[in-house]
């Protein structure tokens, strides 16, 4: 497991799904997870616990936006990360006080990337443990000019992992854990497909064939059922508002 508090420039630290019904959703990921719910914030939005510590949002939808999982970016300043993205923001910097700054990007091939300048939320206080927030993929038909994006944007440097799929790598940081089988300065993934430009959020969890067994009675849906990856094993699930996120059995954990 993995406790945090804080979180540098350039790493991902925050994972949130704008939901048109949130209290559905809670009642979804609550009985999914095991998470617990605190009293809404600004704009009916809920941060998502486990034993006491944050570990995603739900909020309510805006009109226009999609109903998925986003990811957001730590950044000194919202401001001036945006000011330096030119045409790629879709989102201009605004306050959601008092957890922060927010803004959000488009790459080249249109996938969007949310900035979290923090205040009082600096992000996800535990990671990479059951239930808990593991990485984030893009997923482009462009990896060539998404490796120079969020190199520009964030500092990152890409390496080759297996045919199709790249690693996200920020020099110098030190995160995920001892025993993982990339190395931890690793702060994302991408994979080459042909579907439209897009983030998604891997959670870890116990096991991801009795969760995919599940979903479906909890009114959401398997994707894509449980496969072996590597070492270990993962979904691909929808929520009932059709939210996609993947879950992966996490190392450690039972395995089937």
């Amino acid at each position: 497991m993995s406790e945090r508090d804080t979180y540098p420039s350039g790493v991902p630290c925050w994972v949130d799904t704008l939901q048109p019904d949130p209290q559905a959703a809670m009642r979804f990921y609550g009985e999914l997870l095991g998470w617990e719910f605190d009293s809404p914030g600004p704009g009916d939005y809920y941060e998502a616990h486990l034993r006491g510590r944050h570990v995603a949002g739900v909020g309510a939808q805006s009109p226009g936006v999609p109903t998925a999982w986003n990811t957001y970016v730590a950044v000194a300043s919202a401001d001036d990360v945006a000011g330096a993205a030119g045409d790629g923001v879709v989102v201009e910097p605004f306050d959601v006080l008092p957890a922060g700054r927010v803004a959000v990007l488009a790459d080249p091939a249109g996938a969007q990337i949310g900035l979290w300048e923090p205040a009082a939320r600096q992000g996800c206080q535990l990671v990479n443990e059951p239930s808990a927030y593991a990485i984030s993929m893009l997923h482009t038909p462009d990896p060539g000019a998404a490796g120079r994006f969020y190199g520009e944007v964030f500092g990152w440097e890409t390496e080759d992992f297996a045919p199709g799929i790249a690693l996200f790598r920020l020099p110098g940081y030190v995160g995920g854990e001892p025993s993982q089988p990339v190395p931890r300065d690793v702060v994302a993934a991408m994979v080459e497909r042909a579907a439209p430009a897009h983030w998604s959020v891997d959670f870890w969890v116990r096991d991801a064939d009795e969760l995919a067994a599940g979903t479906p009675e909890l009114g959401g849906s398997v994707v894509v059922a449980p496969t072996d990856a590597g070492p270990m094993r993962q979904a691909v699930l929808a929520d009932p508002a059709g939210a996609v996120f993947s879950v992966t059995t996490a190392p450690g954990s039972r395995q089937r």
